[in-house]
């Protein structure tokens, strides 16, 4: 397409558009950062938050731009990408975000945003429009990433269980008080991390859309920075619905299940991010917290809980792309 089809004006208003997104996704993903160290009282909310907001901005000196590739020129095609799939695509993932935030459902902002790429893309060129390689793998973590964050979690638990079995609990409490720190800002990290690239991607198609100079070769330091400020003040105010569902309606954690979850769904992350795979943060801190729950017994977590999260995870691709689809239909006649 050509560079002349997206005006000034309509590039600024869609970069505006993707950073209110992100701002969305870290008000909408605060509580995977901070529900465990909340839910053990190791600290008050808004101390939780001013630590998850900064360690979400720092991971812009930590991680390579593998995952903003990804989504950007791995869902789909480049060539096909104009100004209506991009405000499609983010009104799809952002109308999905207000929707399960307001239920207090923990969906994901992630795969929201990857539905609404497709569901755009499909409304203008359909199924040829989607890169199949790089769809199939983030489908494939949907799976594999809250499996891991469960196995990791709960190894990490019966390992320290095992470590500390001769230490008064009074004193294990005391330690891993100061742990949770350590593991919700590592968890903060990987959340930054993998997080903000998503928006990073979709603000890279855009100027490569409208063949702004230079943005085919390498993503611009001022959308990194951008992204990475938004998320991090998303996150600095907070989702306070989703919180009460990630930290307490799932199981009881104690600080040291909050610190197995935590470190379990960080080295997800870390692993995820290195690979350049959009994942789930909110898949994957619920996955710690539920492998967390179910080796201290079964009946520890609350089933009913955790199937309702998963509806809300297999639903977000589907019902995003539909919303997005009907947005990028709406553009191309108003628009």
């Amino acid at each position: 397409m050509s560079g002349m089809e997206i005006g000034f004006g309509t590039l600024v208003f869609l970069v505006v558009l993707a950073l209110g997104f992100n701002f969305l996704n870290g008000l909408h993903d605060a509580a995977n950062s901070i529900a465990t160290v909340v839910s053990t009282g190791v600290l008050k909310p808004h101390q939780a938050v001013l630590l998850a907001g900064f360690f979400n901005f720092v991971a812009l000196a930590i991680f390579h731009l593998k995952v903003a590739s990804t989504v950007g020129k791995g869902i789909v095609e480049v060539e096909i990408v104009d100004q209506y799939v991009v405000f499609g695509a983010l009104v799809g993932a952002s109308a999905w975000n207000v929707i399960t935030w307001w239920a207090g459902l923990p969906s994901s902002s992630s795969h929201a945003l990857i539905g609404g790429l497709i569901g755009a893309g499909v409304a203008k060129m359909g199924f040829p429009a989607l890169v199949a390689s790089g769809i199939a793998k983030t489908v494939l973590f949907i799976f594999l990433s809250p499996l891991m964050g469960f196995v990791l979690g709960g190894l990490l638990l019966v390992l320290v269980s095992w470590i500390f079995r001769r230490s008064p609990p009074s004193r294990i409490d005391r330690w891993f008080r100061r742990l949770q720190l350590v593991s919700s800002s590592l968890y903060s990290l990987g959340h930054g991390g993998n997080d903000a690239q998503k928006t990073i991607g979709i603000i890279w198609v855009l100027l490569i859309a409208a063949n702004v100079p230079g943005a085919r070769e390498h993503v611009p330091a001022w959308v990194i920075i951008s992204c990475y400020v938004t998320m991090g003040l998303g996150t600095f105010l907070g989702g306070w619905r989703i919180v009460k569902t990630m930290g307490q309606r799932i199981t009881k954690l104690t600080p040291v299940g909050g610190f197995c979850a935590e470190t379990g769904g960080a080295i997800t992350l870390f692993l995820a991010t290195a690979l350049g795979i959009p994942v789930s943060t909110t898949h994957t801190i619920t996955g710690a917290i539920v492998g967390v729950g179910s080796t201290r017994k079964l009946s520890a977590v609350r089933w009913g809980v955790a199937g309702n999260i998963v509806w809300a995870w297999i639903f977000t691709i589907p019902a995003s792309a539909f919303m997005a689809g009907i947005a990028w239909w709406a553009a191309t006649q108003w628009l």
